[in-house]
C-alpha cells in the first residue's frame, strides 16, 4: 500500500524539525518553537470550528507544551534583562489564557494567544545571528 499524501507532508515536517533542533542554532530553534505554538493554535482553532474537541486539546496542550516548556524555559533572566522578565510575563499570561481556552472552548482566546505570539515572531524572524555564534548582530 502507499501512504497518503498528508504522511508524506508529516514525515518531512518531522524530518524538517527534526534536523533543524538538530543544528544548534539556538536562533533557529526559537524561530521554530514560536512557529510551533502559533501553528499549534491555529490548528486547535480549527478543530473546534468542526467541534472535534480531542484534537482541539491535543493542540492547545502542544501549544502549552512548547511556550512553557520551550520559549519560557529558554529566557535566560541573565543576559536577557527587562526583555527577559516582559517574554517571561507574556509567556506566561499566554499559557494561562490557553488552558482557560481550552476548558471553556474559547475561540476568541485561541485568537488571542495567537495575536500576541505572532509579533515576536515576525521580530524573531527579522534579527539575523552573526554568522557561527547562534546570537543577534
Amino acid at each position: 500500500m502507499f501512504a497518503s499524501p498528508r504522511t508524506h507532508a508529516d514525515s518531512y515536517h518531522r524530518v524538517h524539525v527534526e534536523s533543524g533542533a538538530q543544528s544548534g542554532d539556538p536562533h533557529k530553534l526559537i524561530e521554530m518553537l514560536l512557529q510551533g505554538a502559533i501553528d499549534a493554535i491555529h490548528k486547535a482553532r480549527g478543530a473546534l470550528e468542526r467541534q472535534d474537541l480531542r484534537i482541539k486539546g491535543e493542540q492547545v496542550g502542544k501549544a502549552v507544551r512548547i511556550v512553557e516548556e520551550g520559549l519560557r524555559a529558554a529566557l535566560d533572566p541573565v543576559a536577557g534583562g527587562q526583555i527577559a522578565a516582559e517574554l517571561d510575563q507574556l509567556y506566561g499570561y499566554v499559557v494561562r489564557k490557553l488552558t482557560l481556552a481550552n476548558i471553556r472552548n474559547d475561540d476568541a482566546a485561541l485568537m488571542e494567544c495567537a495575536q500576541l505570539l505572532q509579533p515576536i515572531q515576525d521580530a524573531w524572524a527579522g534579527i539575523r545571528p552573526a554568522v557561527g555564534s547562534g546570537r543577534p548582530q
